[in-house]
C-alpha cells in the first residue's frame, strides 16, 4: 500500500489527523505524522510515528490570538522551530505517495510547496463564521492547484460554499474527531439530571477554567435537588494531577474526596459535590443531559452528541469572550452564553442561573432536543467521518 504523511498544526488537528491515521491504517497504508505545532501527543497515543522531535510552546500555538501572545512566541523561538519543521518537510516530501493536510493555510501551503500530491480535511476553517468563506492567501489559490486531489470540509455549508468559489468538488463525509465519541463507552449511573464540566485540557488555562466552573456550581441552590436529582461530572485529564487539584480545590473552600474501588474521586463544598472523572471524557459527554465548557474541540464533540452546551468565557488564551463568540457562530443556535456585558460574580451567577434553565428545557423541551439533532448533523456530521475520509483517500491512490 501507500505511504502517506500526516501534516497538521494544532492540537485538535492533531487529534484529528490521528484519528484519520488509524483509519488509513486500518486499510494498509504506512502513515507518519509531522506535527506543525506542539508535541503531536493524539499521534503517540494511536501509535503513529513522529517525524523528527516535537516541542510545547506556552502559548499552544494560540499565540497569534494576542499580541502579547506573538510575541511570546518570538522570544520563545517558536517561529524558528516552525520554520525548521517546514524545511524538513521540504526535505523528506519525496518520501511519501500523499501529503494529507489537516488544518489551514499554514500546512495548506506547505504541502502546495512539496510538488507531493495532497488530500486536505479544511478543519480550521467554516462558512459559519460569516455565511461566505474568506479563505487567507494563497490558501485558495494552493487548493485549486492540480496537486490537491481531494479536499473535505468540516460541515455542508462550506463544501457547498467553496465547491462554488474554488470551481470544483468540496465533499463533506463527516469529522474523524467525532468518531471516538459517538460510539458508546462506559456509561455513568443514571441521573435524573446531568452536568458535565469542561475545563479544557491546556495548562494552565486549565487551572484557571476550573477555577470559575467551581464558581458557577457554588451559585446553583443545591438544595432545591433531592437525592439523585442532579449529578455534576468534571472531565479531567491526567495532566492535572491530585496533589495540584486538592490545592486548587482547598484555595477556593473545596475540598478534594479521594476515590475509592470503583468510587471516582469527589470535590466537595457546602452540600455540593463534583465527582472527577479522569480518562472519563466519553462518558461524561456522552450521558450529560448539558456542558458547561471551557473548550474547543469538546465543545464541537458535545453539539456533535446532540447535547446543548453553555459556555464560561474565560482569560485565554484559548477561550476568552471572542472565542467563545466565534464558536456560537460555527456550532449554531444550541450553543449558549450568558448575556454580556457579564464579568466577575454576576457572570457566575447569570451562567449558573442559565445552566439550571438548561437542564429542565434538555429534560422537558422537545423542541430544544430536535434542535440539538438538526444542529448535530448540519455542523458536525454522521458518524464514520474518519472511516469515509480514508477510503476516499485510497481511492485517489489507486487512481495514480
Amino acid at each position: 500500500m501507500a505511504r502517506l504523511l500526516l501534516l497538521s498544526n494544532g492540537h485538535g488537528e492533531d487529534l484529528s489527523g490521528a484519528l484519520l491515521g488509524q483509519a488509513l491504517k486500518a486499510q494498509g497504508h504506512d502513515v507518519e505524522a509531522l506535527p506543525l505545532v506542539g508535541r503531536g501527543n493524539p499521534y503517540g497515543e494511536a501509535t503513529i510515528p513522529l517525524v523528527g522531535r516535537t516541542r510545547e510552546f506556552s502559548t499552544g500555538g494560540l499565540g497569534y490570538t494576542t499580541f502579547r501572545g506573538r510575541l511570546t512566541e518570538l522570544i520563545q523561538g517558536q517561529v524558528i522551530y516552525l520554520l525548521r519543521r517546514l524545511l524538513r518537510l521540504m526535505r523528506i516530501a519525496g518520501r511519501y505517495d500523499l501529503v494529507v493536510v489537516i488544518g489551514d493555510v499554514i500546512p495548506v501551503m506547505a504541502a502546495w510547496l512539496c510538488h507531493r500530491p495532497v488530500a486536505t480535511y479544511l478543519v480550521a476553517y467554516s462558512s459559519h463564521y460569516e455565511g461566505k468563506l474568506r479563505l487567507p492567501w494563497p490558501c485558495g489559490n494552493c487548493l485549486k492547484s492540480p496537486r490537491f486531489k481531494a479536499v473535505f470540509s468540516r460541515d455542508a455549508l462550506t463544501a457547498v460554499d467553496l465547491s462554488e468559489q474554488l470551481k470544483r468538488e468540496v465533499e463533506f463525509v463527516g469529522n474523524p474527531f467525532m468518531d471516538s465519541v459517538l460510539c458508546h463507552s462506559n456509561l455513568l449511573p443514571y441521573a435524573k439530571r446531568r452536568l458535565g464540566l469542561l475545563p479544557g485540557s491546556r495548562r494552565p488555562e486549565l487551572e484557571h477554567n476550573l477555577v470559575l466552573l467551581l464558581g458557577v456550581i457554588e451559585q446553583i441552590p443545591i438544595s432545591q435537588y433531592g437525592r439523585g436529582d442532579l449529578e455534576i461530572d468534571l472531565a479531567l485529564v491526567g495532566a492535572l494531577g491530585d496533589d495540584h487539584l486538592s490545592n486548587i480545590a482547598q484555595s477556593h473552600g473545596w475540598t478534594l474526596v479521594l476515590g475509592q474501588d470503583t468510587c471516582p474521586a469527589r470535590l466537595e463544598k457546602g452540600g455540593r459535590q463534583i465527582q472527577v472523572r479522569r480518562q472519563g471524557f466519553t462518558s461524561v459527554l456522552l450521558c450529560s443531559d448539558l456542558l458547561l465548557c471551557m473548550a474547543g474541540t469538546a465543545a464541537e464533540q458535545a453539539v456533535g452528541l446532540a447535547k446543548p452546551v453553555l459556555q464560561l468565557p474565560g482569560q485565554g488564551p484559548q477561550f476568552t469572550a471572542g472565542f467563545a463568540e466565534a464558536q456560537r457562530r460555527l456550532l449554531g443556535p444550541t450553543v449558549f452564553c450568558a448575556a454580556s456585558p457579564c464579568e466577575g460574580d454576576e457572570l457566575l451567577q447569570a451562567t449558573a442561573k442559565l445552566a439550571i434553565e438548561l437542564l429542565e428545557r434538555s429534560v422537558n423541551d422537545p423542541d430544544l432536543r430536535r434542535d440539538c439533532r438538526e444542529q448535530a448533523m448540519q455542523r458536525l456530521g454522521p458518524q464514520g467521518g474518519g472511516r469515509k475520509m480514508a477510503d476516499l483517500i485510497s481511492g485517489l491512490l489507486q487512481k495514480n
